[in-house]
């Protein structure tokens, strides 16, 4: 088949416009780890048929492929006429046309939302300590509180010692529950560097009123420090209850309402719904088992976290809506508030829910194997020093990248 071309420039106005384009990258994950445009996507082709439906709404939208020289964009373009998308176009000469024309080129996964929390730290000078000043204040029983902003099952993998799973997007809700004391420090971690940042960073928008600081590079520096990590934890933090949730509430509205969320009804998601011409995205970002247990139709779940974290993967159309939903308020204000911030347009469904929600995890597409998959030098327990320090020096570098690269639209508020 024939296929319309474009080339790097028709993408990066495209993405400085803010207009919607999905940019696919066709290698294998390692191979887009290397090296990949800011806002790509990463789809290799037998994924096509299974993930689409989930990560793109609209069958008109924009779609720009690319390889690098593998030969992948025919069959993966055929693909996608195949399940009714009738706007697919092919980068003219590929990766190979982007690095020619000395175009920036990001590594790793989930870049932009890595290269936004990095900006995130460089401009708001969000404070953090270091592994062995932290291991410092546990050895002398010091008044802290250690939260680990990933996922509960990343947690339980691997923990900082007396940390307690606060995915995220929980952080503002759950902080009275975890430090009731305004005295009480808390210490937020993470992996390597984002979440931990974020994380730090929302309870200080939030006006929390305990010491926050970050762990500085996460288990990654704790490990690089040779001291050891908690394996198997359990420890959850409860939502605090009566007026120190509503406080919890009214703190993580206002930093919506400072970053310009837009907050909507039922009414007015259905009218949005009704503009064909745009693509809608709606995600609920409460965690996995309150999704399971009953959630508004035609909404996937993306806690919230992760949604700021792996926002290339759950909304690959740069330019599209995003609407998130939250029968509590905080974890769709914290998570709105940073998408906005990475140049998103997005709204909070500030409605009642109706009496009845589909029970389920939702049609979900099946998890990946194992098959050209990039190694993560920050998960796990098996990773090298020099793979780990790599990667740290990497992070560093993206506020830098980012400023040459020209087309993020982001903002620090």
């Amino acid at each position: 088949m024939t296929l319309p071309i474009v080339d790097p420039d028709h993408v990066r106005a495209a993405w400085i416009r803010r207009a919607e384009i999905a940019l696919f990258d066709l290698r294998d994950e390692h191979r887009f780890a290397q090296g990949h445009p800011l806002f790509a996507a990463q789809l290799p082709p037998d994924r096509i048929a299974i993930e689409t439906t989930a990560r793109l709404p609209r069958a008109d939208v924009e779609i720009v492929l690319y390889d690098d020289g593998e030969g992948l964009v025919e069959p993966a373009a055929a693909a996608f006429s195949a399940l009714g998308f009738t706007d697919v176009r092919r980068l003219d000469g590929g990766l190979a046309a982007w690095r020619a024309a000395g175009l920036e080129l990001f590594q790793d996964v989930n870049s932009y939302s890595k290269a936004f929390g990095e900006l995130v730290e460089h401009r708001r000078r969000t404070p953090s300590l270091s592994a062995e000043e932290l291991q410092s204040l546990i050895d002398r029983d010091a008044d802290i509180a250690i939260v680990d902003a990933r996922r509960f099952d990343e947690y339980q993998t691997m923990s900082i010692p007396t940390g307690t799973s606060v995915p995220g997007a929980e952080l503002v809700a759950r902080a009275a529950a975890v430090a009731p004391d305004p005295a009480t420090t808390i210490v937020v971690n993470c992996a390597g560097r984002t979440r931990s940042i974020i994380g730090t960073q929302s309870l200080i928008n939030a006006g929390v009123p305990n010491p926050v600081r970050a762990l500085r590079n996460g288990t990654i520096g704790w490990t690089l420090a040779g001291q050891a990590l908690d394996r198997g934890q359990q420890r959850r933090a409860t939502l605090p209850v009566g007026e120190a949730l509503d406080i919890s509430v009214a703190r993580a509205r206002d930093v919506a309402y400072r970053t310009g969320v837009k907050r909507i009804d039922l009414a007015t998601l259905d009218t949005l719904a009704d503009e064909a011409a745009r693509t809608l995205y709606r995600f609920d970002v409460r965690q996995p088992d309150a999704y399971a247990e009953g959630h508004l139709p035609g909404f996937r779940n993306a806690p919230g976290g992760q949604l700021v974290q792996e926002t290339d993967h759950f909304a690959p159309v740069r330019g599209a809506r995003i609407v998130l939903a939250d029968d509590l308020g905080p974890r769709a204000d914290m998570s709105a508030s940073w998408l906005a911030q990475m140049g998103w347009e997005v709204y909070v469904l500030d409605d009642i829910w109706p009496a009845v929600l589909e029970p389920g995890s939702g049609a979900e597409p099946a998890p990946r194997g194992r098959e050209g998959r990039y190694k993560r030098p920050y998960e796990g327990t098996d990773n090298q020093a020099a793979a780990m320090q790599a990667y740290l020096d990497w992070e560093y570098g993206l506020v830098a990248q980012l400023e040459r690269d020209g087309t993020h639209g982001f903002f620090v508020n």
